[in-house]
Order: structure tokens, then sequence, then C-alpha cells
């Protein structure tokens, strides 16, 4: 059995990562604007906020044993004495891997990430949107990895990571193990058909707007909300729609229309 003394660390971090999340209409590689390119959804798509901190995972390994870590780097270990501080995961995330890891519905053989959004704390530039400043967490995804995928070497495990190989779980299982785990979920915004999104940079940016403000305020008057994630009910198509990408975008516009009718006055 998969336990921490016989893993790699290394692969186990590499397989573990949580992959990037392409923008809901493409970006220009020329400016980093957004292009009239969007994803085209078919069926149901689920819209949930896209909470504004640093991602976290819980690592949970066939053996019971668990692990933290940040998007590039674990923080620390089940039977840690040390762990590492950065941006205060491993202190707001080790209780719910201790919870995790007594949920007694993985699979033998499996290994288990939780991925959650952690965010509030003064350490995280946006917390002032949250809060007094105190950190919390929202899971927002879960993975299963077969635990026979660190015999790989690390470069075919990098491919794989990078060419969407991971199995995350449907939106219905999501919820079944925020339940187990006793932990929410980040908001869950809409749920509508894909023919309904714009396919228009501009209509999208109208379409997101009564979800500006957050809703995962912990005190206080809500803040600013940075986005939304776009996802269909069985996690195979995810996109993400930030409103500074439109707003940057929609601005570089709108000061191009403007210099070509200065110069043919």
């Amino acid at each position: 059995m998969l336990t921490l003394r016989t893993a790699d660390l290394g692969k186990l971090n590499s397989l573990t990562k949580y992959p990037s999340i392409p923008t809901h209409h493409a970006l220009d590689p020329k400016n980093g604007g957004l292009l009239e390119e969007p994803t085209i959804f078919t069926g149901a798509v689920v819209g949930t906020e896209k909470v504004d901190g640093t991602n976290g995972r819980i690592i949970l390994l066939p053996s019971d044993e668990w692990l933290i870590g940040s998007r590039e780097d674990l923080l620390t270990a089940s039977g840690d004495i040390i762990h590492n501080p950065a941006l205060g995961i491993v202190d707001t995330l080790r209780g719910v891997a201790e919870q995790a890891a007594s949920v007694p519905v993985w699979g033998d053989n499996d290994i288990v990430v939780l991925y959650l959004e952690v965010y509030g704390g003064k350490q995280l530039p946006a917390w002032k949107h949250y809060g007094a400043g105190q950190a919390t967490y929202r899971l927002f995804d879960v993975a299963t990895i077969p635990a026979d995928m660190l015999t790989w070497d690390r470069d075919r495990i990098s491919s794989w990571r990078q060419h969407g190989g991971q199995r995350f779980l449907p939106e219905e299982e999501l919820g079944d193990v925020a339940e187990h785990c006793g932990v929410e979920l980040t908001p869950r915004l809409f749920l509508l058909g894909g023919a309904e999104l714009p396919t228009d940079v501009a209509g999208m940016r109208a379409f997101l707007e009564p979800y500006r403000t957050t809703r995962v305020a912990t005190s206080g008057e809500p803040g600013l909300n940075e986005g939304v994630v776009l996802r269909t009910a069985d996690r195979s198509v995810i996109t993400k729609a930030r409103f500074q990408d439109y707003d940057r975008t929609l601005k570089r516009r709108e000061k191009t229309t403007g210099q070509r009718r200065t110069a043919s006055v």
C-alpha cells in the first residue's frame, strides 16, 4: 500500500497539482486581451463564484495519511511537527485534512485530492473583499488518481497533467464529498443551458454583472467577486470568466475606437 514513507514525494507533488483553467473567451497572444472566440458549451452549465484567494490541496493516501500543499509545493503531512507557513494554508486546512482522512468513502487504491480556495487572510492581496482578515476556505474540485501512476516517470506525469488527464468528480459527487467532509463548496450562482450564454465579449461582460459582489464574505460589507467559473455537470468542460479580463479588453477597444475617430477628423 502507498504510504508517506514509500511515496516519491516529488512525483506525488507533480501528479496532484491543479491544472490551469482556460479563459472562457480565448486570449489574444499579442496583447493578453480577449478574442471573440468563446468556448461552446452544450447541455447544462453550472456557474460558480471564482473566489479570489490561493489554491490549497489536501492529498489523501490509501494509508489514511494526508498531505497539504499550495498550488506548487507540498507544505506539510500528517505527523509533521514543523510545517511551511506559506500564506496560512496549513493553519487553515489542517482540520479539514484530518476530518477528510477519517471519512470512509475513498477507493482502496486511489489518491484523492481535494482542491480548496483559501481566502480572506491578511496574507492574501484580496482579503478586504471578504471581511476582517480571517482566513477560511471553500472546496471547488476533487480528483481521484490511481496510486500506481506514481510508477510513471516525471515527464509522463507532467504531460498527463498538462493535457487534462485528471478525473475530476462530477457536480453531484462533488457535493457528496463536501457533505461527507463537512466543508462548503464555492457558491453555485446559476444553472442554465449552454446556448443561453452570450457569445460576444461585451455580451458576456453584461451577463456577469449580477455576480459582481462576492457571496462568501465572512463579515462586513461584501466586496468584489473576481469572476465566474463555468463548468458542465460532468466537469468535462471548464472555463473561467474574470471581470478584469473583460473590463480591460473593452476599455482597450474603446480607447482604440476613440483614437481612430480622432485620426479621421
